[in-house]
């Protein structure tokens, strides 16, 4: 006899060319206005947001959204501000209260130019490590140069900044008194 047609299908069932033939064409149908879609979407899109004419989209209005929100200037041997003198209170008013704007607190050196606590505190981040070139404490090939320019020269280049180092090491409310003790503990260690 005949074998039946579904055992001819397959392992998906029931399957006819005339239904696989319909179901490729709504496919490609479906394809076809959807990629219409897209097109006509983003032509759309665009034409509906076109940069001329729109003063939003004006040189200085950019310019101005793109622009940073602030500028921070940070000079580290500014001192700290004072606070204004408060005016003289009407008479029989209660004084006020005036708000002065304080800078955050730096690691304090301790009292007196000990060279060793000095340098503890504030140099030794770099010239303990060789950070961007520090010379290392103890190190007399590397201070040999340096020693060659002077104490004095050693003093200028502590207090006021040199190459990456900042003035006074970053510390800017260290007394030069501690910082150029701090350098001839650096130099009593590199002799």
């Amino acid at each position: 006899m005949h074998a039946s047609h579904s055992d001819s299908a397959g392992p998906g069932g029931d399957s006819h060319p005339v239904k696989l033939a319909i179901a490729v064409g709504v496919g490609a149908i479906s394809l076809v206005v959807g990629i219409i879609l897209l097109v006509q979407f983003a032509v759309g899109a665009y034409g509906a947001r076109s940069p001329e004419g729109n003063p939003a989209m004006a040189p200085d209005a950019v310019a101005k959204r793109i622009a940073p929100v602030a500028k921070l200037a940070v000079d580290p041997n500014a001192k700290a501000p004072e606070a204004a003198p408060a005016p003289a209170p009407a008479a029989g008013a209660k004084p006020a209260v005036a708000a002065v704007a304080v800078p955050p607190p730096v690691a304090k050196v301790a009292a007196g130019p000990d060279g060793k606590k000095v340098f503890d505190a504030v140099c030794t981040a770099c010239h303990s490590t060789g950070v961007a070139g520090a010379p290392k404490l103890g190190d007399k090939a590397a201070w040999a140069p340096r020693l060659k320019a002077g104490k004095e020269a050693l003093y200028a280049s502590a207090l006021k900044g040199k190459g990456a180092m900042p003035p006074k090491g970053g510390n800017a409310a260290a007394p030069d008194a501690d910082i150029t003790a701090a350098v001839d503990y650096l130099l009593a260690a590199a002799k």
